[in-house]
Parts: structure tokens; C-alpha cells; sequence
């Protein structure tokens, strides 16, 4: 038996050097790395403009604020992602309205986000779930047809790409995050992309304070006056984050394909076990930020205590939106509406993938998987959303 984490950084001496670098100078808050930072990342994506800011969250949220989106408004949510995309909504004062995902995939399903869309949609936040992108060309389709905005959640995908486009190419904006188990991290961080001008120069606004002159403008040079041109934020990027992210842009290809190395690995070996896992479309590449697979209906949570006691690292992305209390006693959401989020909540389960895993850790992880799901593939049913009763409706009622 082997120790296997369920994630280790990849930060290195290039990271550190960056940082003295930046110890040593003028700037600890938003400055020079920032902007360097900023300039890099967009290029990297072949996107106009990149706004350094604190998390994913506040891309996602300060793009619907500046689109205008608030109350009476719906934004559509797919029920199969982290609870962030669905409550940067709420937020804003709109409603956030859910759909259903692809069974083989967990992305946002066309036809089950058309379906959702009424006369007061002004928005869409399709979730490019584990690094693989939404079929923007469907979804841009769709949202000019109904003159809605798009703005990508793109935490999981920053090296993705599908049918020859990037995130942030074919939406309003895309959302990235640079949290501590990210592609490339800088502990807690994101950045907005977008190639609109007017809307990314209102984030840049909003994300500190709304005023018109950040600390650098102020005091690179000559002191100069600002105003507050609006109710803004706290959210920028700093130059401390900045030192740790431009080292990882030299590398992120390199780590990219020690990742999909891995995934061809894990692909194959539970492929021929009968082990299923969400797959990769024709004409993408996935930016393979995590590897999930799919434990038999009822015994995911039995899987995850059997892998945790081979000293194996698992997560859960995700459990259904739908399916959490507050989304339930808010919006009144109870099973079946949405089956294959449900299916894919109840029985998901992620691995360990990075790029520092041995080949020798690789095949413990992969072999653990097998055995652990043949052991429990005929055990009595477990659900894993025990506080929902056949009373309710619940998940034992619609099976």
C-alpha cells in the first residue's frame, strides 16, 4: 500500500525567484506583475484583455454586474457544478435558473437550457466542467437567438479548446480560477477574459471600488487625484499572486500532457474493467483538470471510504445543485427534474491527476479503483442523499 495525495502543487524554484523578485520591490498589491500577469494570460488564450482578480467567483459575479444583470433577471445555470456559478446569481439580485446536463459528459444540455429559457433570460453560465469546454457554438446559437449574454465559467479549463475555439472566445467573458488545486495556482485567484473593451474596462472599475485610478496609477509617479466613479468592489489581483502564476505559463503545455498521459492511462485500464467515466467529444481538448469516474448507482460513498483506506486522496464533483438545502428549500427543487445531474451527483467520485504523480502511483490509484468498484458493484443500495425520504419525493422514489 502507497500514500497517493489527492493533489500536490507544482510550485518549484522558477515560483520562488519570482517572489523575491517581487519582495525586493515597490509593489506587494496590484502593480507591474499584475499587469504583466494580465498581458501574458491573454495572450496564452489569444483573448484581448485579462482582468487579474481574486477568485473565479468574482469574475463570474463582477461580469453579470457589469452586463447589468440584477433583480427580476434569470440566468441560466447548469445543476451539475460548484454552488459558485449558481450563486453569483443570487448575488446579483437575478434568479438562477437550473438545467440539465449531458449524461456522458455533465455539460450544460442544449435542448434542456432552451427549454429554461422565458422572456425575462438576460444570461447563460455555461460550466466547462473538468476541463472540458460547452459547446459554445450551440450555446452562442442560442443566446443570440434569445439576446442573452454568456459568460464561461472556465475555472476547470484553461488549456481547453473545442471545434477550434478557446474560453472566452465566443461568450461575453470567461471566468478562470488560480485556487490551490487549479492547473496553475497562486493559492487563492482568477482572472476575467473578455475581447469587449467597454466590459472589461467596467471590471476593471468595479473590482476596486469603483474608482478611477488603481493604487499604481497613483504612485508609479507623480501623485494623482482619483474619483469613485461608481459602487465597486474589493476583488483585484495583487502582485504577490501575479509573481507565483507568470512562472506556470511557461509550463502549463508540458504539464498539460503529463496529465493527459495519465487520463489515457486511467482511460484505458477502466475501459476494460467496466469502470464508466464522463467523456471527451471529438473536436475538444479537454484541459484535463480532474479525472472523476462513476461508482454503480447507490455505492459511490462506499467507494470513497474503501479508496480513503488505501490511503488514496477522493473528492466528490459534485453533488446536484438542485439536490443541497438551500437551492431546495429556496426554490422548492425536489427529484427527478433534473436525472442526469442527479445521476451524476449521486455517483461521482474524483482521483488523484497531476503532473507529479509517478507511473507507480498512476497504477496504484487506477488498480484501486478497479478492485474497490468490482468489490462493491453488488452491495446493498446506499443513498447518498440521505436526507431525502420517499416522503419527499426522494432519490429511493424515483429510481
Amino acid at each position: 500500500m502507497m500514500k497517493v495525495e489527492f493533489y500536490r502543487h507544482n510550485l518549484a524554484d522558477e515560483e520562488l525567484i519570482s517572489l523575491q523578485d517581487t519582495f525586493r520591490s515597490t509593489f506587494l498589491t496590484a502593480g507591474p506583475k499584475t499587469k504583466e500577469f494580465e498581458k501574458k494570460f491573454a495572450e496564452y488564450l489569444g483573448i484581448q484583455q485579462a482582468i487579474g482578480l481574486t477568485s473565479c467567483t468574482a469574475g463570474l459575479f463582477l461580469a453579470l454586474k457589469a452586463l447589468g444583470i440584477g433583480k427580476g433577471d434569470e440566468v441560466l445555470v447548469p445543476a451539475m457544478t460548484f454552488v459558485a456559478s449558481a450563486n453569483v446569481v443570487l448575488h446579483c439580485g437575478a434568479k438562477p435558473v437550473l438545467v440539465d446536463v449531458e449524461a456522458d459528459t455533465g455539460l450544460m444540455d442544449i435542448t434542456s437550457a432552451e427549454r429554461a429559457v422565458t422572456a425575462r433570460t438576460k444570461g447563460a453560465i455555461p460550466v466547462h466542467l473538468y476541463g472540458q469546454m460547452a459547446d459554445m457554438k450551440a450555446l452562442r446559437r442560442l443566446a443570440d437567438k434569445h439576446s442573452f449574454a454568456l459568460i464561461e465559467d472556465a475555472a476547470h479549463c484553461i488549456e481547453g479548446q473545442r471545434d477550434g475555439y478557446r474560453p472566452g472566445s465566443l461568450g461575453e467573458a470567461a471566468a478562470f480560477s488560480f485556487y490551490a488545486t487549479k492547473n496553475i495556482t497562486c493559492g487563492e485567484g482568477g482572472a476575467l477574459v473578455t475581447n469587449d473593451f467597454k466590459l472589461g474596462e467596467h471590471v476593471r472599475l468595479l473590482r476596486q471600488h469603483g474608482m478611477s485610478k488603481s493604487a499604481a496609477d497613483r504612485y508609479q509617479s507623480l501623485y494623482q487625484h482619483w474619483d469613485m466613479l461608481e459602487l465597486g468592489y474589493k476583488c483585484n489581483m495583487f502582485d504577490v499572486q501575479a509573481a507565483l502564476l507568470l512562472p506556470q505559463l511557461a509550463t502549463i503545455e508540458k504539464h498539460l500532457a503529463r496529465r493527459e498521459q495519465i487520463c489515457g492511462y486511467y482511460e484505458s485500464e477502466f475501459r476494460s474493467a467496466g469502470v464508466e467515466f464522463p467523456v471527451v467529444r471529438d473536436g475538444a481538448r479537454s484541459a484535463r483538470h480532474m479525472f472523476t469516474v462513476w461508482g454503480p448507482p447507490g455505492r459511490r460513498d462506499l467507494m470513497l471510504k474503501k479508496l480513503q483506506a488505501r490511503q488514496i486522496g477522493v473528492a466528490v464533483h459534485y453533488r446536484a445543485i438542485h439536490l443541497l438545502t438551500y437551492y431546495r428549500e429556496r426554490f422548492g427543487y425536489r427529484p427527478g427534474i433534473f436525472p442526469n445531474a442527479e445521476r451524476m451527483g449521486d455517483r461521482t467520485l474524483t482521483i488523484p491527476l497531476y503532473p507529479s504523480l509517478t507511473d507507480a502511483e498512476v497504477e496504484y490509484v487506477a488498480k484501486s479503483v478497479v478492485d474497490v468498484h468490482s468489490e462493491v458493484a453488488h452491495l446493498e443500495f446506499s443513498p447518498s442523499y440521505p436526507f431525502l425520504t420517499p416522503a419527499d419525493g426522494g432519490l429511493d422514489a424515483t429510481r
